[in-house]
């Protein structure tokens, strides 16, 4: 099949085709996409492009990066331009946000730019964090998301097991049953109640965008690591 097809296109081709095998970068399961739309002044689409030529030569520098697209305005279908870059970990792309780097070359490109929106794609528990819009705004590390889900998670499920898992279970109620109740309720509190107030009380420590040191961001897990052990702790007097 593919040497009919090679026969088929020798007559387009001046010199005769050559076969390159690349080797790519597979991403993690942690990379992250930064979607950024720009609403172009009119006139002034070609001091844009050398712009953007610019920010990607800058991003390339930054640990984490694996990629920068650029795509113009589609009649009738997308009418801002949009770039997309790439980097391994959440982390590395707030880095690149956090920069200075990226903050004097925002400044350069305020003539030539009318506004801008920038959504950040990949995030294991997005949606229970949320931290108010702006440029690079987004959700904080997923190893972080996941302490502070775990920090909620934990003590809801010990509370509905201990009073509406046994009064549905002393209903006889069949143990799927059971389960599927007791999960709308976890969720249901974790949504509208213990998320928000898990991500007011460590806000400065979730809160994206926002440089911080090992020691911050080491600090932090280990209050967490200590609510995590009091939880345990509470619950194995309860239920002693």
């Amino acid at each position: 099949m593919r040497r009919a097809l090679l026969e088929e296109v020798r007559p387009l081709l001046e010199e005769p085709s050559a076969l390159e095998v690349l080797a790519g970068r597979t991403p993690g399961s942690e990379a992250v996409t930064a979607v950024i739309s720009h609403n172009v002044r009119p006139g002034r689409e070609r001091d844009y492009t050398r712009w953007q030529e610019r920010v990607r030569r800058a991003e390339e520098r930054f640990p984490g990066f694996l990629g920068f697209e650029a795509f113009a305005p589609v009649p009738g279908v997308q009418p801002h331009w949009v770039v997309m870059t790439r980097f391994d970990t959440r982390e590395h792309l707030e880095d690149w946000f956090a920069s200075d780097t990226r903050r004097k070359l925002l400044d350069e490109g305020r003539d030539c730019v009318l506004d801008y929106d920038v959504r950040t794609v990949k995030s294991a528990f997005g949606g229970w964090f949320r931290f108010g819009g702006g440029a690079g705004q987004g959700a904080p590390p997923n190893w972080k998301q996941a302490m502070c889900v775990l920090l909620a998670l934990y003590p809801t499920v010990m509370v509905l097991n201990l009073t509406v898992g046994r009064v549905l279970t002393g209903a006889h109620l069949p143990l799927y049953l059971v389960l599927f109740i007791s999960n709308v309720l976890s969720v249901t509190m974790l949504t509208w109640v213990l998320m928000p107030l898990v991500n007011r009380a460590f806000a400065a420590w979730l809160r994206p965008g926002v440089p911080r040191s090992f020691l911050a961001n080491a600090a932090g897990a280990f209050v967490i690591l200590l609510c995590f052990a009091l939880s345990i702790a509470v619950f194995g007097v309860i239920t002693r």
